[in-house]
């Protein structure tokens, strides 16, 4: 990321336990920062020579009192009134610091000391504005502007996109439908990161940390290849394939399994998802219970074809942006 950051032996060989606790993010919009800070301690780390564990805020929890007891050891947050009493580095981005308990004068000159020569480096803003750049992919289409870059998980994406055989613009597509491209997303559902995986189905692609950015594209690409399989597997092609694989990423692939038995039940073409949204109605009434071909019950479905619609769109839009596939 960066280079020629300050290091020492304060931390060598130590165990630090961070949280980051930033709200919405740079100046209110988004969570982008909490990305940001994420690859700045993954950089510290390495430059320090130390292990280092990296928690997302909870809601409503007080990780400045967490701080004083000693259940952490570096707290991300911005700049507040809260905090005053701790120790506080120098500022990075906005109003962000990073907060130690101050039981070590020498831990906080070396973490000023590495912040210094961080943002002093030639690449730090241009790397800074990558998490700052926050856009609508949607407008930014319709005006026209170009970009050499869609997110700052670029390079991750793909790497994953390849895996699944897709143009990376449109796993990006899918990444942002998800998140937005912030790290720290959680739905009430309780599936978290790039990818809003949630952590049950995580685990079974071997995957514990959702908040690191490439583990939650890890996981999540894990799971369209698993789908795309399935419907690969029943005759699905091309472009179709795409769609049902998305659809059951968002659905499941049961639900969408009973849609395409439906379909064949009715002898419309069940290869063709535009198909299939037509017979999702029939989905939504209570004589679909006694259909032997339709396992799960009634599907509303309205969730779902508008996920796959706004996907596509998505699509488009970055293609639009990026035209280097």
């Amino acid at each position: 990321m960066l280079s020629g950051a300050s290091s020492s032996e304060v931390f060598a060989g130590k165990e630090i336990t961070c949280v980051i606790d930033l709200g919405n993010g740079f100046y209110g919009q988004n969570g982008l920062e909490t990305g940001f800070h994420y690859e700045l301690l993954k950089r510290f780390a390495e430059d320090n020579s130390c292990n280092i564990k990296i928690k997302a805020a909870n809601k409503d929890e007080d990780y400045a009192d967490s701080l004083r007891n000693g259940s952490i050891d570096i707290l991300i947050t911005h700049e507040n009134d809260s905090i005053q009493d701790l120790f506080l580095s120098r500022r990075i981005s906005g109003s962000s610091v990073w907060a130690v308990s101050g039981s070590s004068d020498a831990e906080l000159r070396q973490i000023n000391n590495w912040i210094s020569c961080e943002t002093s480096s030639p690449d730090f803003e241009s790397v800074l504005s990558v998490y700052k750049d926050t856009y609508s992919p949607l407008r930014r289409a319709e005006k026209g502007l170009k970009s050499k870059t869609l997110s700052p998980y670029d390079e991750i994406i793909r790497k994953y996109a390849a895996k699944l055989g897709w143009d990376w613009r449109l796993l990006a597509s899918v990444i942002y439908q998800e998140s937005k491209f912030a790290i720290n997303s959680q739905s009430y559902r309780g599936a978290q990161g790039l990818m809003q995986m949630m952590p049950n189905t995580a685990n079974y692609y071997g995957v514990t940390d959702l908040l690191d950015p490439e583990c939650s594209i890890k996981a999540g690409t894990a799971h369209l290849i698993r789908l795309q399989n399935i419907f690969r597997k029943i005759g699905i092609k091309d472009e179709e394939l795409i769609k049902f694989t998305l659809a059951a990423y968002n659905a499941g692939e049961g639900r969408i399994i009973d849609c395409y038995n439906l379909a064949n039940k009715l002898q419309v073409d069940k290869g063709k998802w535009e198909e299939i949204v037509g017979i999702i109605p029939l989905m939504r009434e209570d004589s679909i219970l006694e259909e032997p071909s339709v396992k799960l019950g009634k599907f509303q479905g309205y969730e779902t074809i508008d996920y796959v619609e706004k996907i596509m769109s998505l699509y488009n839009a970055f293609v639009a942006i990026n035209s280097v596939s």
